[in-house]
């Protein structure tokens, strides 16, 4: 589905809105920073390398509501450089309906793509 070209992808809620862009493997908030990464198989880590999900084809970031098995912690690339967010996207494709065992990341837990600096599982200061 994703290829290294170097060329910008949108990712979006349900809802049609742009959350997430990615430039392969790294993926960006809307601010340009840094929130996670992708794997070859199309799964997403978050910037501290806990799992978060995997790409649908509408070019959503979906995950289980329940794993049958936890997915190993994976050590995250080099942090890359900051980018510039396209000033224009394309509109959401249309999007299949969600099964109650599927949940939409970036619309129902956008807290597990967050920037180094933030997030509740970063080291402390000490």
């Amino acid at each position: 589905m994703f290829t290294s070209d170097k060329r910008i992808i949108p990712f979006y809620t349900s809802k049609g809105d742009v959350e997430v862009f990615m430039l392969y493997p790294y993926l960006y908030n809307r601010l340009g920073e840094w929130v996670g990464w992708a794997t070859p198989n199309q799964e997403v880590y978050s910037v501290l390398g806990f799992y978060v999900g995997y790409f649908s084809n509408d070019h959503r970031i979906l995950c289980k509501r329940f794993l049958d098995k936890k997915k190993p912690n994976l050590i995250p690339p080099p942090p890359p450089q900051h980018v510039m967010p396209p000033a224009t996207i394309p509109l959401a494709p249309l999007m299949s309906e969600l099964l109650y065992s599927t949940v939409d990341v970036l619309l129902e837990e956008p807290e597990k793509l967050h920037p180094l600096d933030a997030g509740e599982f970063r080291k402390d200061l000490d």
